[in-house]
């Protein structure tokens, strides 16, 4: 789960438009019950490679996260990101990925459109809608958790869990002499507990 350990850390025929497009997990919008607080986050990607290999990108995204009670003491929480990647000189996010046609390196400067989300259970903490966070890293998932929810809660994202589940979609646009522009890595669960499927690549070869 490449945005997740990177904070702690959506097929491959898509256009540029169809970053108005991605799959937001189908649930959550528009209901009264639900609180939004919305951010703007400087992060990176990691690839298919894993955390240590590096990231092969840096984002910068508005992120959402709407908050719903569950009415048994516990919380939903999704975390919709909308932005823009720039890469960094290095393997492609889909290199290591042992199914599927991908590439394998990525250069440096090519930008393009990303969007997804994150959705898993809090338990633990109890939402405090007014809570104040004036930090940078206030957009970020583990700093959000602690201030609105408390020291002592828990993200079910971020343990051994089948409570969890993400799609991340990025697509760069035509006129970058790229060979693959549009890479998705989607899955559930977290920890011991992850399924993960990653398809396409963004890369030069």
């Amino acid at each position: 789960m490449r945005k997740i350990c990177g904070i702690l850390v959506l097929v491959a025929a898509l256009c540029l438009t169809a970053v108005g497009w991605a799959d937001d997990g189908g649930r959550g919008k528009g209901k009264s019950d639900h609180s939004r607080m919305t951010f703007t986050v400087t992060t990176t990607d990691n690839t298919s490679c894993g955390e240590e290999a590096g990231p092969w990108a840096t984002d910068v995204v508005k992120r959402t996260f709407v908050v719903k009670d569950n009415g048994d003491g516990t919380y939903t929480l999704t975390r919709y990101d909308r932005g823009r990647f720039t890469t960094m000189e290095h393997a492609s996010p889909g290199a290591c990925d042992a199914t599927g046609r991908h590439g394998r390196l990525v250069h440096a400067g090519h930008t393009g459109k990303m969007v997804g989300y994150l959705r898993g259970t809090i338990t633990g903490g109890t939402f405090d809608p007014k809570a104040k966070c004036t930090g940078t890293d206030c957009g970020f998932t583990g700093t959000f958790i602690a201030t609105f929810f408390g020291a002592n809660a828990k993200f079910s994202c971020f343990s051994n869990s089948k409570d969890c589940s993400f799609n991340f979609q990025y697509v760069a646009p035509l006129g970058q002499r790229l060979l693959y522009r549009h890479w998705q890595d989607k899955g559930k669960g977290a920890g011991t507990k992850l399924q993960e499927e990653f398809i396409g690549d963004i890369a030069d070869a």
